[in-house]
């Protein structure tokens, strides 16, 4: 059976494809991953890398973490990163602009893992209740992330308890997300 999030993810995956496809006429493309080796590479030119999202290998997950800091992880935050490799995804949650962090390849799995964490270690350090991150906003001071505990996706002041709740669910913020084509 597919994971709720798995699907949720494949939907929005793909919804971001054909916007980019229906804007461009091409695949999605990053300026920033140009030049890093990937199963989701399609082409490239002289400054951008174009991909498409390509099935993750099996791995042993997201256990490094799990191992290092000796934490269940919710269940929804494993399907979430190893469902597939893909760059990137940007998009709007209302007015709040947002970068989906993912997967790039198995490499990108192990730096992932060792964010997640540090993030968990300083979370720790300053006595909050455990996140995993999912995505990047326009304020460095901010990050939206998934609440261990309870599941329900935060957007979160970075080192504070200022928490807001975005959706009851990663299923759930997913399917609201409007992808965002920046060329």
């Amino acid at each position: 059976m597919v994971h709720d999030v798995s699907a949720a993810l494949a939907e929005f995956t793909q919804r971001f494809i054909d916007d980019w496809q229906r804007e461009s006429g091409d695949f999605p493309s990053s300026e920033a991953l140009y030049g890093v080796a990937s199963p989701c590479v399609v082409h490239t030119d002289n400054e951008k890398v174009y991909w498409k999202p390509q099935p993750a290998a099996a791995s042993d997950g997201l256990n490094g973490i799990s191992r290092a800091l000796d934490i269940q992880l919710h269940e929804d935050i494993v399907p979430f990163f190893i469902s597939q490799y893909a760059g990137d995804m940007s998009a709007v949650l209302g007015d709040l602009a947002l970068d989906l962090v993912q997967v790039w390849s198995e490499d990108d799995l192990q730096r992932l893992q060792e964010n997640q964490i540090g993030h968990l270690v300083t979370q720790r350090r300053l006595k909050l209740s455990p996140t995993l991150f999912l995505a990047t906003t326009d304020s460095e001071l901010q990050l939206i992330s998934l609440c261990n505990l309870t599941g329900n996706v935060l957007l979160e002041q970075f080192g504070s308890k200022q928490r807001e709740v975005l959706a009851e669910s990663l299923p759930e913020f997913l399917s609201r997300l409007q992808p965002v084509v920046i060329k």
